[in-house]
């Protein structure tokens, strides 16, 4: 059974930072431009129905260091709008904000977990459809992925915040018994 596998995107200066960061547009970093090119070795020899992506550069520019074509560019795969906690980090917002909870509470003038929800799942009916040709590549963000992992396992989206996962990292959900959704490799270095 074909799977929908995830790539992150590799480093940039913000997420190195820990600044979130959705909307601005940051290059990679060199590092990050060396993990996607790791990441590509970890997948290489397989063939994707697809590949769609972020539109961002950093999830544009993964895909093509890792050796991927895309063939669909989607704003629902963008990262969590973060709307004024823009490069903010977590810890500044906590300071702020104490409690604070990205899962829990969203952001003001941005996206709550349920519309981020709502945007993965149209991401991830296209690309269940997209698997009677084969694997799909999903090249996106962190939290993003991470609502997408938990919601192709039944989570809401809150429970992405269960699921770590770093820059260029591979992740793969697919199916037991042909059926049942699972989280076939989650978090994976190359």
């Amino acid at each position: 059974m074909a799977e929908i596998v995830l790539l992150r995107h590799g480093q940039t200066e913000w997420s190195a930072n820990g600044r979130h960061t959705s909307y601005t547009d940051l290059p990679l970093t060199s590092e990050g431009e060396r993990q996607a090119r790791a990441a590509g070795e970890r997948i290489a020899g397989r063939a994707f129905a697809a590949v769609i992506a972020s539109p961002r550069q950093r999830a544009l520019r993964t895909a093509e260091l890792a050796g991927l074509t895309v063939t669909e560019v989607t704003e629902d795969l963008a990262e969590w709008n973060y709307g004024e906690y823009e490069g903010v980090t977590t810890r500044e917002i906590h300071e702020r904000r104490p409690g604070w909870s990205l899962w829990a509470d969203g952001c003001p003038g941005g996206e709550s977990p349920e519309q981020v929800g709502e945007r993965l799942d149209r991401v991830l009916s296209r690309a269940r459809d997209l698997l009677t040709g084969g694997d799909v590549a999903l090249i996106g963000h962190g939290h993003g992925l991470r609502v997408a992992g938990a919601r192709w396992i039944g989570l809401p989206p809150a429970g992405g915040g269960l699921l770590r996962l770093d820059t260029a990292t591979y992740s793969a959900l697919g199916f037991e018994h042909d059926r049942d959704p699972v989280l076939a490799s989650w978090n994976a270095h190359p």
